[in-house]
């Protein structure tokens, strides 16, 4: 399998994925009424989709998972940039801290990172931080279904990377407070399609599928805490 999209639930899908597209430098590839969607190469052989799907009311629950943007030396600059394309300043309770906490167009916080040696060359997204009620067993069942192996990263997180070593981080953080509501952003994976088990496997993992299998050509399901993702139908 592997990390395919980041899906992001949204009022207007058009306007929130013209700001992402813009500040990540990602290629529109889907434009439809109900979906947007934007590919960020980040090699060759790698990328990552930017998806924004219509909803009629994206969740108010606290958010487990958001973008760190590169910002390194010129973070203040690249704050600028996005300000420009529409961002705000966000005051979250974060205080004092080196990073800058901005929210997009509807409303979702992200930050640009100070510079940071792990952050040197990821791209555009530094890192994809997403809270767990424990990060070590969930550090373990994101791996196996990505693909994803360790790496150094932020104190604290267990943290795991493409291993090409191209692309953000995939940072698992303890939870301030346990899950309740559905996640505005959520990630999406693709079997292959020699993978004729996955429900199966997926369980044994710890992961509880949400739909019926026979519902849609994706299935939707929580990680060991709570976290909404999909399973995609496997590639051709």
């Amino acid at each position: 399998m592997r990390l395919e999209n980041i899906i992001w639930d949204a009022r207007d899908p058009h306007r929130l994925g013209r700001f992402w597209a813009a500040a990540l430098g990602a290629e529109p590839i889907t434009n439809e009424p109900d979906l947007v969607e934007a590919r960020l190469r980040l090699a060759d052989d790698a990328f990552l989709d930017l998806c924004f799907q219509r909803v009629a009311s994206p969740s108010a629950s606290p958010a487990r998972l958001h973008p760190d943007l590169s910002g390194g030396a010129r973070q203040q600059e690249i704050v600028q940039r996005l300000l420009d394309l529409g961002a705000e300043h966000a005051d979250i309770g974060q205080g004092a801290v080196p990073w800058v906490v901005l929210t997009d167009p509807e409303g979702n916080a992200f930050c640009v990172m100070e510079d940071r040696e792990v952050h040197r060359d990821t791209g555009p997204i530094a890192a994809l931080p997403l809270d767990s009620a424990d990060p070590d067993r969930d550090a373990a069942f994101w791996a196996e279904i990505t693909g994803w192996v360790p790496r150094a990263g932020t104190s604290g997180a267990m943290t795991l990377r493409h291993p090409s070593g191209v692309g953000p981080l995939l940072e698992l953080c303890p939870e301030p407070e346990p899950k309740r509501g559905k996640n505005r952003l959520h990630l999406d994976v693709r079997p292959d399609a020699r993978d004729h088990d996955i429900v199966e496997r997926i369980a044994t993992w710890g992961a509880t599928p949400l739909t019926d299998p026979s519902d849609h050509p994706w299935l939707v399901c929580a990680d060991p805490s709570g976290n909404e993702f999909c399973i995609l139908a496997p590639q051709s």
